[in-house]
């Protein structure tokens, strides 16, 4: 149903406002897609705008680039019902039935992890999202993990913000079940077992932009990796305290 409000009202106002009609649309299927699992999400944001979605662009009308810790299949739901942002994703999922055509529709960026040529065509393309004033959300880690450790980050966001001059945004995300991390099994699997849940807590904590300037990509990534961890920390403490 979101699918079908989202393309008729996109025949109303035109290419122009495309980003408006996604930014509308999207956070609405995410919402009701946790709604449907029993996610509770509880964000949280360094600005003052706590529990509201999270601007894609920054003051001067730049795209930022959100970066999080990968744990579930559910993260993409979360991130997208928080931030104004285009996800990426691994390059199957482009081909599966009714999903893939709809992330191609909202601006998926897709990715095949085994090829460094698609990998920097992603980033060509992260660029040129950003100038357009829209948010690319990205996992640096690569894939998902369980627990709450952040694995090493790899170059790519990072990289591409040097590229973009674009905002760096942390993230950190902490479920209150281990049955919500993502491990060696297949996604309906996944999905499966979560929906069997009764309900899921999951915090997110979004950090204040990055300071990089003068930074090289390896600083940068230390940076962000201590800073998405410490992100990660606080998210299970909120969870604790309840």
């Amino acid at each position: 149903m979101c699918w079908i409000f989202f393309e008729f009202n996109l025949l109303f106002v035109g290419k122009r406002n495309r980003i408006r009609v996604i930014n509308r649309w999207v956070p609405r299927w995410a919402g009701i897609n946790l709604w449907i699992f029993g996610v509770h999400v509880e964000a949280h944001s360094h600005s003052d705008d706590s529990g509201k979605l999270v601007h894609g662009c920054d003051e001067d009308g730049r795209g930022r680039i959100f970066i999080a810790n990968h744990r579930s299949g559910m993260d993409i739901p979360v991130v997208l019902a928080t931030v104004e942002a285009h996800c990426i994703s691994r390059h199957d999922v482009a081909s599966w039935p009714v999903i893939g055509f709809g992330a191609r529709r909202i601006g998926t960026l897709f990715v095949d992890r085994t090829s460094r040529r698609s990998g920097a065509a992603v980033l060509k393309e992260v660029a040129h999202v950003v100038e357009r004033g829209e948010a690319v959300a990205m996992f640096p880690e690569g894939t998902a993990y369980p627990g709450d450790e952040v694995r090493p980050f790899h170059n790519g966001a990072f990289n591409a913000a040097r590229r973009s001059d674009s905002q760096i945004l942390p993230m950190g995300i902490a479920y209150d079940n281990d049955a919500a991390y993502f491990e060696a099994e297949s996604f309906m699997a996944h999905i499966k077992r979560i929906a069997g849940l009764k309900q899921l807590r999951v915090a997110v904590e979004i950090g204040a932009p990055l300071e990089y300037e003068g930074l090289q990509t390896a600083e940068i990534k230390d940076l962000a990796h201590q800073r998405v961890q410490d992100l990660v920390n606080q998210a299970r403490a909120r969870l604790q305290d309840r």
